[in-house]
């Protein structure tokens, strides 16, 4: 049997959640709310993703405050009103679909907030374009020339936590069944992290000790107050001299283990426009690797995986545990309905697609049989 369309639990103190396969369709922003709000445009979005076949769906980077935002018309959950749009729309996409696991990622952009959209730009906003101060471990800007992101005070830093426990705990409300937090891709927690973005003197910055502190007190709080599934997303390495290393992010993820961490996703890059990432096939397939042997914690891979093929060598070779893919899945909604025809698996769907198959494709459904007038 497929490996990628075996189930695959994952354990929180809430109990064990049960992955009908290890196709993730990893966290994808959409840029597409409205203070923070939900629109139809997700509806569609997730309801579309929710028909792909996939074992668990992400829902994207989702602001814990509105400082936090990517760009002002990033997704949030920080008051009763974004918990309101995100849980209307979440329950109507799921009656258009099989059940399947959900997730959301909880995020702060730190230093990269406050930009315009990617088809703007992707560019830091001025104030008379829509944009506000931003918030950073250091006064170091992610580009040379944009305005200097505020340095947070140890007080900031306590709210800050509170405000991802206060988000992980409407996630709970709205009835999600677990947690990402975004520790990669140049974002706030990434930049604690990095000795490239973090150059505080105090107990946060410096060594390696020291930078690893502010996201592990993070996820100890907010695993403290949500008993479901909570894991973090990591850039494995910044693909710059001198930047966090895949060593580093390992030892990161043992750290987090005994604090209660469910899995781990594993990324790369963000924090400079000087890296230079060594992109292929499965580029980002070794970091995952290193991190999975080094920690022992159930691991997703993402980056350039494309072939059903490809992901089921990823799982046979053990490099990691389950596959995330994101543009591909823009790209081919269905891609899963693909990967279980080429490797054999089955995949639930809405029995209105039930009648869509080749002939050749009926057995990824399983033995649905569909009548015809």
């Amino acid at each position: 049997m497929s490996l990628l369309f075996s189930s695959f639990t994952l354990t929180s103190p809430k109990g064990d959640l049960i992955l009908p396969n290890r196709i993730i369709v990893a966290p994808m922003c959409q840029y597409s709310a409205v203070n923070g709000e939900a629109q139809d445009w997700h509806l569609m979005h997730w309801g579309n993703l929710l028909n792909s076949g996939a074992g668990l769906f992400i829902i994207e980077a989702t602001g814990v405050t509105p400082e936090g935002r990517i760009t002002p018309a990033c997704l949030g959950l920080w008051d009763d009103r974004t918990e309101a749009a995100l849980k209307d729309k979440l329950d109507r996409a799921r009656k258009l679909a099989p059940p399947t696991p959900i997730f959301i990622q909880l995020a702060h952009a730190g230093r990269k907030a406050s930009s315009a959209t990617p088809w703007e730009g992707g560019q830091l906003l001025s104030k008379e374009q829509g944009g506000w101060d931003t918030l950073a471990p250091s006064p170091i800007p992610q580009l040379k020339d944009e305005r200097l992101p505020h340095e947070l005070s140890k007080t900031e830093l306590t709210e800050l936590i509170e405000a991802f426990v206060i988000a992980a705990q409407r996630s709970e409300r709205i009835g999600l069944d677990g947690i990402e937090l975004h520790g990669a891709h140049g974002y706030l927690l990434h930049q604690f992290l990095s000795p490239i973005a973090n150059k505080r003197t105090d107990q946060y910055g410096g060594s390696y000790e020291n930078r690893i502190r502010f996201p592990l007190e993070l996820f100890a709080a907010v695993r403290k107050a949500y008993q479901g599934v909570l894991g973090i997303r990591i850039s494995a390495s910044d693909w710059i001299e001198g930047g966090w290393t895949p060593e580093e992010a390992a030892d990161f993820a043992s750290r987090l283990k005994p604090l209660g961490c469910d899995f781990v996703h594993i990324s790369s890059g963000g924090i400079s426009p000087l890296q230079k990432i060594a992109i292929g096939p499965k580029y980002q397939v070794p970091f995952a690797k290193i991190v999975k042997d080094r920690s022992g914690l159930p691991t997703m891979t993402v980056g350039l995986i494309t072939d059903p093929h490809q992901a089921e060598e990823i799982l046979q070779d053990g490099d990691a545990d389950l596959i995330a893919l994101a543009r591909a899945f823009l790209y081919k909604p269905r891609w899963a309905w693909e990967a279980a025809k080429a490797l054999g698996g089955t995949v639930s769907s809405n029995e209105r697609y039930w009648r869509c198959l080749p002939r050749d494709a009926q057995a990824i459904f399983g033995d649905v049989k569909v009548g015809q007038r």
